[in-house]
């Protein structure tokens, strides 16, 4: 297994920069097993949600679905990007609000049940569980 940085994963995606994209390509086409851990993923979503790229829900929507699709990528836990990538669908709620919820509940999952996850941020409150502290 390996794994990428957030700056790996975007030139794979976006190709915006000739040389390092096809370094990028090379990499996920020759690795069996690629890491894109929840910190990448969420760094590279602020990133094309940003000024320069400007994606919109639906492109955000459909990165995380292909890189789920793509065979030899794997993430921290699939299912909790699964789950987040559906709250996002569901609600107004940020890509990295919907996981910081669902990776909470499921770490929690291992000990105790998560009570709530406290937030100012009036959008991830449409996500279940959440509260204002």
């Amino acid at each position: 297994m390996i794994a990428v940085d957030t700056n790996v994963l975007l030139r794979y995606l976006l190709k915006d920069d000739d040389a390092q994209a096809e370094k990028s390509r090379r990499v996920f086409e020759r690795a069996e097993c690629i890491l894109i851990t929840d910190v990448v993923l969420v760094e590279a979503v602020w990133t094309l949600i940003g000024r320069r790229y400007r994606a919109t829900r639906d492109d955000i929507i459909a990165v995380v679905e292909k890189l789920l699709q793509e065979p030899n990528v794997r993430f921290e836990d699939d299912e909790v990007i699964w789950s987040a990538l559906q709250a996002y669908r569901e609600t107004e709620a940020n890509f990295a609000d919907a996981l910081i919820v669902h990776k909470a509940h499921k770490t929690a999952a291992f000990d105790d049940e998560l009570q709530t996850v406290y937030t100012f941020d009036t959008t991830a409150l449409q996500l279940p569980t959440t509260a204002k502290p």
